[in-house]
């Protein structure tokens, strides 16, 4: 049963994966105590209760992306392990995520267009008769 979470938990990191990029996801898995997870997004350890571990993992991902991240992790977590494991719960709201920073107001002043001036156009050449 233990490899059946570790192939679950490798499934919704690599998938994470494609959608947030490496950094981020592998950052989030990492902070899941008791899972151990490889560069390549591989789960190679699964420590405590794995049903416990697979919902704080869920947990990070629907923290970060809200809604996106339950659309796209439902197919893998409506399958149950042996028919015995209980359906893993999303939360009813998505926890959207507080933003980083607020932009700066930008230091430069809006470009304005000069008014062009109009030069006449002068004939300089001598008319040949």
């Amino acid at each position: 049963m233990q490899q059946s979470y570790q192939q679950l938990l490798t499934d919704v990191i690599k998938k994470q994966i494609i959608i947030l990029g490496p950094d981020i996801t592998l950052a989030k898995a990492r902070n899941v105590k008791g899972l151990v997870v490889a560069d390549d997004g591989t789960v190679t350890d699964v420590g405590g209760n794995p049903q416990e571990v697979t919902q704080a993992l869920v947990d990070q991902f629907v923290q970060l992306s809200g809604e996106i991240v339950k659309k796209t992790m439902e197919p893998l977590l409506l399958g149950t392990m042996d028919g015995k494991t209980a359906p893993i719960v999303m939360p009813s709201q998505p926890v959207m995520p507080q933003p980083i920073m607020t932009p700066a107001p930008s230091a430069t002043p809006p470009v304005q267009e000069l008014p062009q001036q109009q030069t006449p156009i002068v004939n300089t050449q001598k008319s040949v008769q």
